[in-house]
């Protein structure tokens, strides 16, 4: 059975009108050690882009790969954030401060010129655990709906339409995401009801794939997931100590591609949310 929906008439359906929401998670989903800040909160970051932008931002961010990370062109680089914070693989030459400082720079320029929006959605699971119970639903499902709505909302709002593509993380794990993903389809969530998303989205099934495919818009998501998380952690002051210097310049940049509300410009609850507060 075919994945894709019956798109309605009424929105442009031109390669360059359509949107692709990408995703990747900062932490874990189960509810084990939840007393260690590491396995409380499990971040889904989505950051989304038109076609147009995002064709853009692929050449960039190859040409930045270019300058920055030497490789063979039958190897290339994979941004992932622990590689490039351990100095391994592609980055051990980040060793030398000086490549470092040159390469963080540049990697700032490229994420404030790259036009995109970004959500990420934290889940507390000790207090999701002590409010809920066994009643608490699966962190999966819970920040995959927030993230959907806010998407799907968006493209609504700007009369879009788009799809949604999610890092793999292995067999349990992928299917978990998508069978969030087609219940929210399917049944909606929290009093949004299904037309809300099919309206919004061209796929009844959530594409994935690895991100050793090379895909930008997946590193990204890499990229900013536990930064924004940390970010969002310490606005709610539950992080005791303060972001780390490459977050600390990173959060202004990201600042400015965070989903608002689309009247008052807030961005708590659109590009920042934690549940249940």
């Amino acid at each position: 059975m075919s994945g894709h929906v019956q798109i309605p008439s009424g929105r442009p359906t031109a390669f360059e009108d359509r949107y692709r929401l990408y995703l990747d998670e900062s932490g874990d989903h189960v509810f084990n050690y939840l007393e260690q800040p590491s396995h409380r909160y499990l971040c889904l970051l989505g950051c989304w882009f038109s076609n147009a932008d995002y064709l853009v931002f692929h050449d960039r961010l190859e040409a930045f790969k270019k300058a920055h990370v030497p490789h063979h062109p039958d190897d290339p680089p994979v941004l992932h954030r622990e590689d490039i914070i351990n100095r391994r693989g592609h980055f051990t030459h980040l060793q030398d401060p000086a490549k470092a400082q040159a390469f963080d720079d540049a990697l700032l320029v490229l994420l404030n010129e790259a036009e995109f929006r970004v959500v990420g959605v934290v889940i507390d699971k000790l207090e999701l655990r002590q409010k809920y119970g066994e009643a608490a639903g699966h962190p999966y499902h819970l920040a995959l709906g927030f993230l959907l709505q806010r998407y799907c909302g968006y493209l609504n709002h700007i009369n879009r339409y788009g799809d949604v593509l999610a890092e793999s993380r292995g067999g349990h794990e992928d299917q978990l995401l998508m069978d969030s993903y087609a219940r929210v389809h399917a049944q909606g969530v929290w009093m949004t009801s299904p037309t809300h998303f099919q309206n919004a989205l061209t796929s009844k099934q959530l594409k994935v794939k690895k991100k050793s495919t090379n895909i930008a818009g997946l590193q990204l998501a890499d990229l900013l997931g536990h930064p924004l998380r940390q970010a969002i952690l310490r606005d709610e002051g539950l992080l005791p100590e303060g972001l780390a210097p490459f977050a600390a310049r990173l959060m202004p940049v990201l600042e400015r591609k965070l989903n608002r509300h689309l009247y008052d410009g807030r961005v708590a609850g659109y590009g920042k949310v934690l549940f249940p507060k």
